[in-house]
């Protein structure tokens, strides 16, 4: 006669609806037992479109893709717009790598201003791509998807985390954030963009935690918020909490400021 196992040894059980209450749990246990065995106190979160590609990768397919006959002008279109589009992943990778820089050589036993990515590709990957060159830690906050997206190869080995459910994701990348740095992306980045702006508003984050909106031109034209304050919907102190930069070096000194005044 088989003996019984105990619960928690029960995989079809743990996959059952009933156990989702435990999953739910595990996904906040284990990142926390983690994090605090690598010593992260707190991160620097970069989100941004995953499908924005290196310099060297977009030139490269731009160039087989004229070579070609007979040419497609929508695929040309395409390859030369995603050329003019890596400066921000070669931006973010130089953000990171500045950052990196100057938030490792702070005193203290613990690892401050980690930078934190959804760990996939695009801007995900220039942030820990930046982060790796410049001789530090990252982390990757992946997901479960049912097109399943690779994680990029730059995430620090001990502080890879792949969540099955989005909330549990969220929670993690906003407990630990002190800023947030936002690139041009899609519906995911504008999510959140407002998931953070909302608990900014509401006080369930750090009124000091910093929102850069980086790309003027992109988020000029995605992102004018100036109407909710004309028509009452938001007050204009609300504005206050985004800032607005164009190139690395502004926004690593912005950030620096700030999180030297307010996050040490």
């Amino acid at each position: 006669m088989a003996q019984p196992r105990p619960a928690y040894l029960m995989p079809e059980f743990l996959a059952s609806d009933d156990a989702r209450p435990l999953r739910i749990m595990a996904e906040y246990l284990e990142p926390l037992k983690r994090f605090e065995e690598q010593q992260i106190e707190d991160t620097i979160v970069f989100f941004g479109s995953a499908r924005v590609e290196s310099q060297r990768r977009a030139t490269r397919a731009l160039k087989r893709e004229q070579t070609r006959s007979p040419k497609r002008a929508e695929r040309l279109r395409r390859c030369r717009q995603a050329v003019a589009w890596s400066r921000y992943y070669e931006e973010a990778r130089e953000l990171a790598q500045l950052l990196t820089a100057w938030s490792s050589g702070l005193d203290g036993p613990h690892h401050r201003f980690v930078v934190c990515s959804g760990g996939g590709p695009g801007i995900m990957e220039a942030a820990n791509r930046g982060a790796h060159e410049a001789g530090g830690k990252s982390i990757g906050l992946t997901i479960s998807l049912p097109f399943e997206e690779r994680p990029n190869r730059y995430i620090s080995d001990d502080l890879h985390f792949k969540f099955h459910y989005f909330f549990m994701r969220k929670f993690w990348f906003a407990y630990l954030a002190k800023a947030l740095v936002i690139f041009p992306g899609g519906f995911g980045t504008l999510d959140e963009v407002f998931e953070f702006l909302t608990l900014a508003q509401t006080r369930r984050i750090s009124k000091t935690t910093e929102v850069v909106l980086y790309g003027r031109d992109y988020w000029d034209q995605i992102l004018n918020l100036q109407p909710l304050v004309d028509w009452g919907a938001i007050s204009k102190r609300d504005l206050k909490a985004i800032h607005r930069v164009d190139d690395p070096g502004s926004a690593f000194e912005h950030l620096r400021d700030h999180l030297s005044r307010h996050g040490l």
